[in-house]
């Protein structure tokens, strides 16, 4: 809480309230909310703001301060807006996340104090309506073409740094912000991605900051010691707990500005595409990921990686069921499977999820930054590119070094992603190649 420091302050403060008073007090989000939860009066450039950033750790109030900024748009807070807004854009991640975290979640729209005016979640038409016909719409950041034909007067977009289609859905939506005065507001973990990037050089934009430590009094304690005591000072919890914007590593053999130059929206008609596979030495909970990246190969002998399904602390029979199920979705040639590991026993368990699976087993006889090297000169050569946006693959990618990911931990997408493309562009094609779409 901004206004009231200690549970003294706030004493003072209520005392002599009465309840309908001290009702109205603890639903007042303007008295409650850090200056970083609220709306800066102005942009960088000193005018009126057109994007306002919030920039934060894990949970350090960025729904709450999103969904409170929507409400209050709605029914027009002298702070936040000069009239009511009636047509808002929400866009999540996906459609899952717009509704169990912006909408339905313990910090979303719907739990906030509305009184007699709460609106209503239409799930059919991925809506909520409020009594003065204020409508916010639920859009996924994995469609951009669905923000095509709507028009609002302001947007609430969440996690913006993961969206899989970043530029486009951002393009689509500007196009659609035609009424009233419109502005935008962007919750997210910031990431270095071009978008964010260069929304946070506009000098039209608000930028607003907050670790999770800030937030610190809706949070477990025991959580913010152990989750301290883990990544404090470390380059993941600079990133994932105080929201800073974490650059390239020194030394890794990936770089954003590489992987972003080679980013696309769709793959042309490949003639070879593999899903290979990483496994996990263990199924425990402390296990390393099973990493699963499927590529493939045009004509012209470009790799264009397609998707990373990289399961955590599954079982053999659960990271096999996700694999075989990719090479099927993509009707790939084959499954490409490292077996240092689990020798003759990860065949065996590919197969006993599907015995027609091809599988092809290889071995690691270098160290992972070697064998990952001739791929990142591929990239370099301009012909390997991200169909989409694979955030924790390309987390990885960039924190690869000569002494491993610096965290300790296994780099198992950057391993599943160099034995998929050794596969398809540094060795001899294995079989006649199929043409598709995909």
């Amino acid at each position: 809480m901004s206004n009231c420091a200690t549970p003294q302050a706030l004493e003072i403060l209520t005392e002599g309230l009465t309840k309908s008073e001290l009702t109205a007090l603890l639903q007042d989000w303007e008295f409650w909310a850090r200056d970083d939860q609220l709306p800066p009066l102005s942009a960088q450039n000193g005018e009126a703001w057109h994007v306002w950033l919030m920039l934060g750790g894990r949970g350090a109030g960025k729904t709450r301060a999103g969904a409170e900024w929507v409400k209050a748009l709605v029914e027009a807070h002298p702070r936040f807006t000069q009239a009511p807004v009636g047509r808002i854009a929400l866009i999540g991640e996906t459609m899952a996340d717009v509704r169990e975290v912006m909408v339905e979640g313990v910090s979303g729209l719907l739990s906030l104090p509305y009184g007699h005016d709460r609106p209503v979640w239409e799930v059919s038409r991925r809506r909520l309506v409020w009594a003065n016909g204020a409508i916010a719409q639920g859009f996924s950041a994995e469609d951009p073409e669905s923000l095509r034909g709507p028009q609002f007067e302001a947007a609430w977009c969440d996690e913006l740094a993961k969206w899989k289609y970043a530029e486009n859905v951002w393009d689509m939506l500007q196009f659609g912000l035609r009424i009233g005065t419109p502005r935008q507001m962007v919750t997210t973990t910031p990431r270095p991605v071009s978008l964010l990037k260069k929304l946070m050089a506009h000098p039209q934009t608000a930028i607003t900051r907050a670790k999770t430590k800030a937030n610190a009094t809706n949070l477990s304690p025991a959580f913010l010691k152990v989750i301290e005591q883990l990544y404090g000072g470390t380059q993941l919890g600079r990133q994932e707990l105080d929201g800073e914007m974490i650059e390239d590593t020194a030394g890794a053999l990936w770089t954003r500005r590489l992987i972003e130059t080679s980013r696309c929206t769709e793959a042309p008609s490949l003639v070879r595409i593999v899903v290979a596979v990483d496994p996990a030495a263990a199924s425990h909970k402390r296990a390393d990921s099973c990493g699963i990246v499927a590529a493939g190969i045009d004509k012209n002998r470009h790799i264009y990686v397609l998707q990373d399904k990289t399961i955590a602390s599954a079982r053999p029979a659960q990271w096999a069921a996700v694999a075989v199920a990719l090479y099927h979705t993509l009707q790939a040639d084959a499954l490409i499977a490292e077996v240092n590991q689990g020798g003759e026993m990860v065949a065996a368990v590919i197969h006993e999820a599907d015995a027609n699976v091809p599988v092809l087993a290889v071995r690691a006889t270098r160290g992972k930054y070697l064998r990952a090297a001739p791929v990142a000169q591929l990239y370099e050569q301009g012909r390997v590119h991200h169909v989409g946006s694979f955030t924790a693959l390309e987390d990885e990618m960039c924190a690869l070094g000569p002494g491993g990911l610096g965290n300790g931990k296994s780099p198992d997408r950057v391993d599943a992603l160099v034995w998929a493309i050794t596969d398809l562009a540094l060795k001899p094609e294995a079989q006649e190649p199929r043409v598709r779409r995909i």
